[in-house]
């Protein structure tokens, strides 16, 4: 018996993830973070997307994007463990028009939306909090830091932002530990 769930637990690992390879995984925009060519206030947006493969089944990846008033392009933080091994950061800040790209063939969801003056009036600190954040180039999927100790951790930096993140944001406690 015991040979029979190790076997059927193996397969749902193996061969249940939905999210096949990686290199094959939509990164298409979502469609739910506002254009940056029609929104021209400030923009604050956190997104969650089941995390790639099995570990989707119960942990969301999380990132943060910010778009200043009247620019045409979002300033997106992420957290990713791929590369750091070899010297790579782990926190990643790029630009683009798109901060809701699917990841790895997860549709994230839009979990915090914050617009016009308020985000205008937080995005500084947003920059500045992630120029201190002390993790930048570690990374480690349990207990953390992960991607989502990074949003968790600008949350206690900024808690007006209200940011609260999933349960199944793990990794999201480690941001305590800067405390």
């Amino acid at each position: 018996m015991v040979r029979i769930v190790t076997a059927a637990v193996t397969a749902l690992l193996l061969f249940g993830c939905s999210s096949g390879d990686w290199r094959d995984a939509s990164r298409e925009p979502a469609g739910i973070a506002p254009d940056p060519a029609i929104q021209k206030q400030a923009v604050i947006e956190v997104y969650a997307a089941d995390a790639f493969g099995w570990r989707g089944w119960f942990a969301v990846h999380t990132w943060l994007a910010v778009k200043p008033e009247n620019a045409s392009e979002y300033t997106v933080y992420e957290v990713v463990g791929w590369g750091v091994e070899h010297g790579r950061p782990a926190l990643r800040v790029y630009q683009t028009a798109t901060p809701d790209r699917y990841w790895y063939g997860a549709k994230p969801d839009k979990i915090l939306s914050v617009s016009g003056v308020q985000a205008a009036g937080m995005i500084s600190r947003i920059e500045e909090a992630a120029s201190r954040y002390p993790w930048a180039d570690q990374y480690e999927v349990l207990p953390g830091p992960n991607s989502n100790t990074f949003p968790a951790w600008i949350a206690i930096q900024i808690p007006e932002l209200g940011l609260q993140l999933p349960f199944s944001a793990i990794g999201s406690g480690y941001a305590d530990n800067d405390q």
